[in-house]
């Protein structure tokens, strides 16, 4: 290597000791890459000191500049970081919640029991006289007789319904649940099943769960106490709608987001192997290694890099290169020059030519595995 670039190099490495946030520059982001991809930690902005970078020139090429353009527009490595989790905030709810009711289950009818004519009329003699104690504000009175008439007659969908709303009024949201439950299991059709249902899960600030109960209420027999009660839950309900979709949104982005930067960091991952790869091609003596007549395209001109040590699968037993390779195949295949040109696919063909156990490593690789395929089936030569 030509003395006076050694000295050129040496000097910057000593400016890079003395001033690290030079490599912060944009127009050395291909190096600072390629020291990342090597394992070196580079030290954020700033940190070196608070002296403004020197500039420097810097011959890239055009793909380079492209490339080093959204790092600048973007912010730079400071985008590179991962981002913190995403806390979602309080939503401001308006409306009485309880606390829930921890007793132990009511007691509910045996569904298996015949219901005789007898045992009906007492049924609805037990019910007349809950309403009456409902009247009376006697609401554990009430629930008394409604549990007498539910062992009665397990089979009416209106009697536990009726202990539901008592329930309700005795704010105890849960065993109101479990009875209006058992009604509508009864009558998939009741809609004071679903209207005290709907009631008691706003009281427990289920709002969502409560509007829809409310709703299919509304559409089996609409009442004014069902409309009132949903003027109050159906706000409650919009606003955890909207807020669960701003959440959702937001985790998408930040999800988008860390795809894009992991596509990112491979992609300059690729481009720093690859530029080493051509600094070592240039470095190499004249005539060292099986080269390609003609050079290889996408800048691998005279040898392959590296050559190809050991054993290729597939390929070339003992390192040899077979003799009856029309290579005007390979530089003229439109596939293949495509491919010479990708980062990425010419990263990893250095790496199998390097060590060609490596080629294991690729196989999963939807954009490199075809074209190495590609190039063992053509260097295998004619069967």
């Amino acid at each position: 290597m030509d003395a006076s670039k050694l000295k050129e190099l040496k000097l910057f490495i000593e400016q890079c000791k003395s001033n690290p946030s030079i490599l912060h520059d944009p127009s050395l982001s291909f190096f600072r890459h390629y020291l990342e991809s090597l394992g070196a930690k580079i030290p954020t902005a700033g940190a070196g000191g608070s002296k403004k970078p020197e500039a420097y020139t810097v011959e890239e090429r055009d793909e380079e500049i492209k490339d080093a353009e959204p790092d600048v527009v973007g912010g730079g490595e400071d985008e590179e970081e991962e981002e913190d989790e995403i806390i979602e905030s309080d939503i401001e709810l308006e409306g009485e919640v309880v606390e829930p009711d921890n007793d132990p289950p009511q007691k509910m009818g045996d569904p298996s029991v015949e219901v005789t004519d007898e045992n009906r009329e007492a049924a609805q003699e037990a019910k007349a006289k809950a309403m009456e104690a409902i009247s009376e504000g006697k609401l554990e009175e009430a629930i008394e007789h409604l549990t007498q008439a539910i062992t009665l007659n397990p089979t009416s969908a209106i009697i536990y319904a009726t202990r539901a709303s008592v329930f309700i009024k005795m704010k105890k949201p849960n065993a109101a649940i479990r009875d209006a439950s058992a009604a509508l299991e009864i009558n998939p059709d009741s809609a004071k099943g679903y209207k005290t249902r709907g009631i008691a899960k706003a009281l427990l600030g289920e709002w969502k769960e409560a509007a829809k109960d409310l709703h299919l209420a509304s559409r089996l027999d609409f009442d004014e106490e069902i409309n009132a009660v949903l003027k109050k839950v159906e706000p409650n309900a919009h606003k955890i709608d909207e807020h669960q979709r701003k959440y959702e949104r937001l985790r998408k982005e930040r999800e988008e987001r860390k795809i894009e930067r992991e596509r990112r960091r491979r992609k300059a991952k690729a481009e720093a192997a690859y530029q080493e790869a051509k600094k070592h091609e240039r470095t190499r003596p004249a005539g060292a290694g099986g080269g390609f007549p003609g050079g290889m395209p996408g800048g691998f001109s005279g040898a392959m890099p590296g050559g190809f040590p050991g054993a290729m699968p597939g390929g070339f037993p003992g390192g040899g290169m077979p003799g009856n390779v029309d290579f005007s195949k390979i530089l003229n295949d439109p596939e293949l020059i495509s491919a010479f040109k990708d980062p990425e696919v010419m990263a990893a063909l250095q790496d199998v030519m390097k060590n060609p156990a490596n080629l294991a490593k690729h196989q999963a690789n939807p954009r490199v595995a075809p074209i190495i395929a590609k190039m063992m089936s053509k260097f295998a030569g004619p069967k």
